[in-house]
């Protein structure tokens, strides 16, 4: 195997850091592709209510799939334009609220969210996906890509199967 050429400039190195960062992200484009298709597959078993029991109801986890949707896809938005560099942390009040929505209503609006996420996403270039963003108090850094990969779409993905297994 040959080395790489000893001509190879720290400029076709950014070019290769960047066709890396688009190759994660146009995988992230297909996990939320993929994520928002379950979703919309299992949103009508889901019966309305919150239930009485310990965990959460079908329709509460579409309440926080609909908020984390939200929220994390406008994060990933603010921080890639480089509208957002610091994050106060928020806490999720407005999942309670939307639990009292019909299912079909919060499927509806993840999804919706889930368009703008993936239109965003397919747009986004790698310098928009390295802007970073500070978070807990300054302890911790974080770049759009880290918040779509893991707030936005890990966190939809462990929900949507949560969902699944509580419809069975």
């Amino acid at each position: 195997m040959k080395i790489e050429s000893p001509s190879f400039t720290e400029t076709d190195l950014d070019l290769y850091r960047d066709q890396l960062v688009d190759h994660e992200r146009m995988n992230l484009v297909g996990r939320l592709e993929r994520a928002s298709q379950r979703l919309a597959e299992l949103g009508p078993r889901v019966a309305e209510g919150t239930g009485e029991q310990q965990d959460w109801s079908p329709n509460e986890v579409l309440a926080h799939i609909a908020v984390l949707s939200k929220f994390y896809g406008m994060l990933t938005y603010k921080i890639g334009s480089g509208q957002m560099t610091e994050h106060v942390n928020l806490r999720d009040v407005l999942g309670e609220q939307l639990a009292k929505e019909a299912p079909r209503t919060l499927v509806e609006m993840a999804l919706a969210d889930h368009r703008r996420s993936l239109d965003y996403l397919r747009g986004a270039d790698a310098a928009a996906m390295r802007r970073e963003v500070v978070v807990d108090g300054g302890r911790v850094t974080m770049r759009a890509a880290d918040v779509a990969r893991e707030a936005l779409i890990g966190h939809l993905e462990l929900h949507v199967d949560q969902l699944e297994k509580a419809l069975g």
